[in-house]
């Protein structure tokens, strides 16, 4: 069996000017994204557009932009379906969209509240993330163990193969970075981010998200989704709705999602949205798979 998976991208892709092409000259995708501005109650596509870059990087803003430029180019890609789909911790909102298990305007909602919980969690609970190259997934557990001692720090994202971004207190998370320094890591390297996600320092966002996930109505997904915190195969309704609540502080398991993807049929790669990031984190994955990336305009003829 030969099947196309859709991947969407997480916080990290966004640029100035995602979409504005689709804005344009698709009168289908203006009406997503006018859609969007009346639902929030604020110009987001003008954010997205425009920028400017400091206003775009506020999670609060990132994380609805990113969501947009994704959901708009999965309504417009008609080119090829999917048989499967997956997000990278954000991008999985946009996944459900696509798999007909949250609407468009619940999405953007909830994506909206995520990203201002995050980003005041953030604030409340300070902290960092570093992202660790050449050390295998066992050792860097260790490290952060031991580390722990020092401040909360865990893995927050195995990406792909020695790729492995760990998240917690500046504390536990600059003595984890020195430790694996000290292991042979070839890149160690602190990201700028607004907050430790994917660590249990997001506990206040997750709280507060958990109340908004009650109250909105979930379906059955119509394909399966691979779940960022089981890397697993979902479409019932309620399991989705509590894996989204644990996604928060749990880790992003993506080479476990490709190669699973990969073991149930799928060869085709397709990314839906912003940047490149998830194509380059594939290919080191699942070198025979076939890769794409739906950006742009012109890639909707692609």
């Amino acid at each position: 069996m030969s099947a196309t998976a859709f991947l969407f991208p997480g916080q990290g892709s966004q640029y100035v000017g995602m979409g504005k092409d689709l804005f344009d000259q698709n009168p289908d995708a203006r009406a997503v994204f006018e859609q969007a501005d009346s639902l929030l109650g604020f110009s987001l596509s003008k954010i997205c557009f425009a920028g400017p870059e400091e206003e775009l990087r506020q999670t609060k803003n990132t994380q609805p932009a990113i969501f947009l430029h994704s959901v708009v180019l999965s309504k417009v890609y008609r080119r090829e379906r999917a048989a499967m789909a997956a997000g990278h911790s954000l991008g999985e909102y946009s996944a459900l969209v696509y798999a007909g298990a949250l609407t468009f305007e619940d999405g953007l909602r909830l994506v909206r509240l995520r990203g201002e919980v995050m980003q005041q969690a953030g604030q409340e609970q300070p902290g960092t993330m570093a992202a660790i190259v050449g050390l295998e997934a066992k050792i860097v557990g260790e490290i952060c163990c031991q580390a722990w001692e020092t401040g909360v720090v865990q893995a927050a994202n195995f990406n792909s193969p020695g790729q492995i971004v760990i998240s917690g207190s500046v504390e536990g998370v600059r003595r984890a970075m020195e430790m694996a320094k000290e292991c042979g890591a070839k890149l160690v390297r602190e990201l700028q981010v607004s907050g430790a996600f994917h660590s249990p320092l997001m506990e206040s966002a997750k709280t507060k998200l958990k109340a908004a996930l009650d109250e909105t109505h979930i379906n059955d997904a119509s394909i399966p989704l691979f779940a960022n915190v089981t890397a697993r195969p979902v479409q019932n309704a309620e399991q989705i709705r509590e894996l989204l609540f644990q996604q928060l502080t749990s880790p992003v398991r993506w080479e476990q999602t490709i190669q699973n993807m990969g073991a149930e049929g799928a060869t085709t790669f397709v990314e839906i949205g912003p940047g490149k990031v998830l194509q380059g984190l594939v290919k080191r994955i699942a070198p025979d798979a076939r890769i794409m990336g739906i950006d742009k305009l012109t890639d909707l003829s692609v």
